[in-house]
């Protein structure tokens, strides 16, 4: 069975330090790009495409909203043609950058609260896949599994790839717990590795109260910016490894050839 890891990479910011990218580069097999917009600049960029093309890792762009304040985290309402220019500019701010070095963006996955809006609002995922698609249709959409995201992909019929969060729990709607909550996330590398193997091998989401919910899982996301996130993506990688399962960058999964 295959599965990928992913992690959302190049986040220079006032509210995060990307220190652990080339690390977290040797253990991942796909990177999410910060494009600019919530945090990263044109030099992370370079060097995170630079290391993702040595290590065989594929490159995406993470478009969020214009808040480098918040760090994308802060909600806004914008009209569809404006989320159309906030994706189309990120991701071409990205591939300019990844031509430089003989590469391609091959899969978006939108960032903070850009990606938590579209989790619940069919009318903004919509506007999302629909962008997305006509950047390109061999481009893979990342996004949680079970969300309104998902649902809208699949109208349109889009390369999806659905993605479960290695070091945060879940709601028995099967919606990440808020981050206010003293139990959102999961610090424990050895927690956070037989959460995500008991999830992957049963094609289920484990809610933090027993329950489990049936859906798909082609990718796991690990966060580069929480204090454990280098020993988590070693410990999960490991195991997922030691369990069988073959780890790939999600542009050369088979059902994505």
């Amino acid at each position: 069975m295959e599965i990928n890891i992913n992690c959302d990479l190049g986040e220079k910011s006032k509210h995060h330090s990307n220190k652990h990218d080339p690390d977290l580069l040797e253990i991942v097999n796909s990177a999410n790009v910060a494009c600019g917009f919530h945090a990263g600049d044109n030099e992370s960029m370079n060097r995170v495409v630079e290391i993702s093309k040595k290590n065989g890792v594929s490159i995406g762009a993470h478009p969020s909203f214009n808040d480098p304040e918040n760090f994308g985290r802060r909600r806004m309402s914008l009209s569809s043609n404006e989320i159309r220019k906030l994706i189309i500019d990120q991701y071409e701010i990205l591939q300019k950058i990844s031509d430089n070095h003989g590469e391609q963006v091959t899969h978006i996955k939108p960032h903070g609260a850009l990606n938590n809006m579209a989790c619940e609002d069919i009318e903004l995922a919509t506007i999302l896949a629909k962008v997305i698609n006509e950047i390109s249709k061999d481009m893979i959409y990342l996004v949680p599994t079970g969300s309104k995201m998902e649902e809208a992909a699949k109208k349109l019929n889009m390369k999806i790839a659905c993605e479960i969060f290695a070091d945060r729990n879940y709601e028995d709607d099967g919606n990440l717990v808020s981050r206010k909550k003293s139990h959102a996330l999961i610090t424990d590398p050895e927690q956070a590795k037989k959460h995500v193997l008991n999830m992957v091998k049963n094609q289920a989401l484990n809610c933090h109260s027993g329950k489990q919910i049936p859906c798909e899982i082609d990718s796991v996301c690990i966060h580069g910016d929480n204090e454990s996130s280098l020993a988590t993506a070693k410990s999960i990688r490991e195991n997922l490894v030691e369990n069988a399962l073959i780890l790939k960058p999600l542009n050369l999964m088979e059902k994505f050839l």
